[in-house]
């Protein structure tokens, strides 16, 4: 396989229409040929900074921030270039609920990672890309866990992406989930807040736990949609945005929700199994925000995929 060896460091720096971005997407864009699992590798070590600091792969780039890249050695575009195939261009495509000149919504299946890392070469928003290759500022405005379904935002111009950024930043943004969740969710509890600790584990996966003295602040609110004979649909709506906010303030206040593998609950996920549940049930059933290009309120919602509307359906004739 051919290489190409990058003698000598090399120096970037930001301007304004680069800032606001992250500086692992950066430099998955920067960095032709180079495998996403090295360059979250580089990160780690220290190999790439910023402003001569380590930093971490979700630090989002200042204007005049400088960027020095140590030398490392890139395979060339044509041996390493990964081509994201017909399926799954077909599946992102038809995941579309609204398009525009600024903005991209997916409906994101269940089970597609949002990006590539921790061992995928390709996500979202690299499917799109290469669906859409005559967008060059194609960019995640925030995230979905894999296994979550539902509303997932996409910005065309880096504009877009700075826009809703801020409206995220002063919680202007209104996403609402729904979850199936174990046993019969009281009426009077309407709010959860517990403090959450994200842990990260040696292998890279992600534990968070309610924890009073290391655990940051942390706030959902909580509706029921509909009751069921041995489970609740609830709608969620997290005031903060702290990761698996919901599933762990669910299962914390024993309510877990179906087929969570992490914090789920192994004999309510047997019978919710029986009923054709085979994934996570979490679904960002809409998202409301200003639209960047003229202040007008957009209102996106995500239908629930066949095999969940069906189980609802048996959960209802028990």
């Amino acid at each position: 396989m051919k290489e190409n060896d990058r003698q000598s460091v090399t120096y970037h720096e930001i301007d304004l229409d680069n800032s606001g971005q992250r500086i692992d997407n950066w430099l998955k864009r920067e960095l032709k040929g180079v495998p996403t699992s090295l360059i979250y590798r580089l990160l780690r070590k220290g190999e790439i900074r910023v402003n001569k600091k380590r930093i971490k792969p979700e630090y989002k780039l200042q204007p005049e921030d400088i960027i020095r890249i140590a030398p490392i050695r890139i395979e060339t575009k044509a041996e390493n270039d990964f081509t994201v195939g017909d399926r799954l261009k077909r599946l992102v495509e038809g995941a579309i609920l609204y398009e525009d000149s600024h903005l991209i919504i997916l409906n994101k299946p269940s089970g597609l990672a949002v990006h590539g890392g921790s061992g995928l070469n390709y996500g979202a928003i690299e499917a799109m890309r290469q669906i859409r290759p005559e967008l060059k500022q194609l960019e995640l405005v925030h995230r979905l866990d894999r296994d979550t379904s539902g509303c997932l935002i996409i910005a065309k111009k880096r504009s877009a992406l700075r826009a809703i950024h801020q409206q995220l930043r002063e919680k202007k943004v209104d996403k609402r989930y729904w979850a199936l969740v174990s046993g019969a969710w009281p009426k009077a509890l309407k709010v959860v807040e517990k403090p959450l600790y994200k842990n990260v584990l040696a292998s890279g996966e992600r534990v968070v736990k309610v924890d009073a003295k290391l655990g940051k602040p942390s706030e959902t609110r909580f509706k029921i949609l509909r009751s069921f004979l041995q489970s609740t649909l609830v709608e969620a709506f997290p005031v903060t945005g702290r990761t698996h906010q919901i599933r762990v303030h669910a299962a914390a206040s024993g309510y877990p929700i179906a087929l969570d593998d992490k914090y789920g609950e192994a004999e309510f996920d047997k019978k919710m199994k029986t009923m054709g549940i085979n994934r996570l049930f979490l679904h960002a059933a809409s998202i409301s925000f200003k639209h960047p290009k003229d202040g007008t309120t957009l209102r996106i919602e995500a239908p629930l995929e066949d095999s969940l509307q069906k189980a609802l359906e048996k959960l209802a004739n028990e």
